[in-house]
């Protein structure tokens, strides 16, 4: 079966960290460019974060110093660890693999100030 399950959301206070999963099968992970998205409630989804298959990350601005992408290919596995969260940062997050147009049910990740 070709899914996407995300993994690790919850309410933290402002200042907090998390640990994002996203466990992949039935799809050739370790060739494939991975995406974390977010959408806040009222807002469009946004990229977040990107690795590619060889582990080169991109962040969208907001989240630089505070946010790493990695990925564990034995694992079929890519994380999104989340340092001092701000409340803006309150939305569901969603594990993407953008070649497969393969998305994930998203996690809730709730700040509170």
């Amino acid at each position: 079966q070709v899914q996407l399950v995300e993994s690790g959301g919850g309410l933290v206070q402002a200042g907090g960290s998390l640990r994002l999963s996203c466990a992949a099968s039935g799809i050739i992970f370790r060739f494939i460019t991975m995406a974390w998205y977010r959408q806040a409630p009222g807002k469009q989804r946004e990229l977040v974060a990107t690795i590619t298959s060889g582990g080169s990350p991109t962040y969208e601005e907001s989240v630089k110093g505070r946010f790493t992408i990695s990925r564990d290919n034995a694992k079929n596995t890519v994380y999104l660890q989340v340092n001092s969260l701000k409340p803006e940062d309150t939305a569901i997050y969603y594990c993407n693999a953008p070649t497969k147009n393969l998305w994930g049910q998203g996690t809730q990740v709730t700040v509170s100030s």
